[in-house]
């Protein structure tokens, strides 16, 4: 398998906004159909993030900041830069100030307990030596262990960084709430918007907002900690106008170049998960996108 696209869609770079694409067979991954197959396609977007930062640093680079695409930028970030001089690694934590109505406490916090205390849609990191230690340790760590199974202590790539403050020096907790401002904590950082124009996530400027499953969970919990404001509602019709206008023309609703076997059949959650949890399996099918006598998806169904 590869990165492919849909019949009817070409990507064409010199019409996007954007500089570079990298594959993820350019990453280095080894055994990558078998990787792959692990993973669904949240836990393998956020699976490629520690490597792709190691690939950048290799490159060159001496500061890398990561933005979630479902993240809309309202004001500069130039003190994210300015803040790598002295720091190497840069998180934002998901809530800034206790609650004390219970449900907001269930939502928000106890949801920060399962599913991580910081927000990996963005971070920010140096080349020094310990921005690179703690980017070879999370490529590390994501490499292997990058699942959505919080029964077992495991959040994708989010939960892994629970950890940073403890492992690595240099770490700045960027307690602005102006930055990743999100529906889980806006009980904290109401949205207004003032005569100029200038958007304010509490008392702070906004400067970027995480527009996470707008279509369904996002809305609902904007409704219940909005404050009966309707700012917010105005930045979630501009976010959906810019989605539909630069919706890339051909290409299906929720279409994922890995959501099927070979022969067209979807992928269960199930076979993958089987996939994961058996090393023999990965060992007798190390193609396991194949269809056909013999393959993975044979095997599957004939158990059914």
């Amino acid at each position: 398998m590869s990165d492919i696209e849909p019949p009817g869609f070409t990507f064409d770079l010199d019409e996007e906004p954007i500089d570079a694409v990298v594959r993820i067979g350019e990453l280095g991954i080894p055994n990558l159909d078998s990787w792959m197959f692990e993973h669904d396609i949240v836990e393998l977007c956020t699976a490629v993030k520690g490597k792709m930062l190691c690939r950048l640093f290799e490159q060159g680079a001496d500061k890398v900041v990561y933005i979630d695409p479902d993240i809309a930028i309202f004001s500069d970030l130039s003190a994210i830069e300015q803040a790598l001089d002295t720091h190497d690694v840069v998180l934002t934590p998901h809530q800034l100030k206790p609650d004390t109505d219970p449900a907001v406490i269930q939502d928000n916090e106890i949801g920060s307990l399962k599913y991580g205390i910081y927000n990996l849609g963005f971070v920010a990191v140096s080349s020094r030596p310990e921005g690179r230690r703690f980017a070879e340790w999370w490529r590390d760590r994501l490499l292997t262990f990058c699942f959505d199974d919080v029964p077992n202590g495991l959040f994708t790539d989010q939960k892994w960084c629970d950890h940073v403050p403890a492992l690595f020096d240099n770490v700045l907790i960027l307690r602005d709430s102006g930055y990743n401002v999100a529906s889980w904590n806006l009980s904290q950082r109401p949205i207004s918007i003032d005569d100029q124009g200038t958007i304010f996530a509490g008392d702070k400027k906004l400067r970027f907002f995480h527009f996470t499953k707008v279509t369904w969970a996002g809305e609902i919990m904007l409704e219940r900690y909005c404050g009966n404001r309707i700012e917010v509602f105005e930045l979630m019709y501009w976010y959906r106008s810019q989605l539909d206008m630069r919706a890339p023309k051909g290409l299906p609703p929720r279409w994922w170049a890995f959501d099927r076997y070979d022969s067209g059949a979807p992928i269960p959650k199930a076979h993958r998960t089987a996939y994961r949890k058996e090393q023999w399996l990965r060992v007798r099918f190390p193609h396991p996108y194949a269809s056909g006598p013999d393959s993975f998806e044979q095997y599957m169904y004939g158990l059914g």
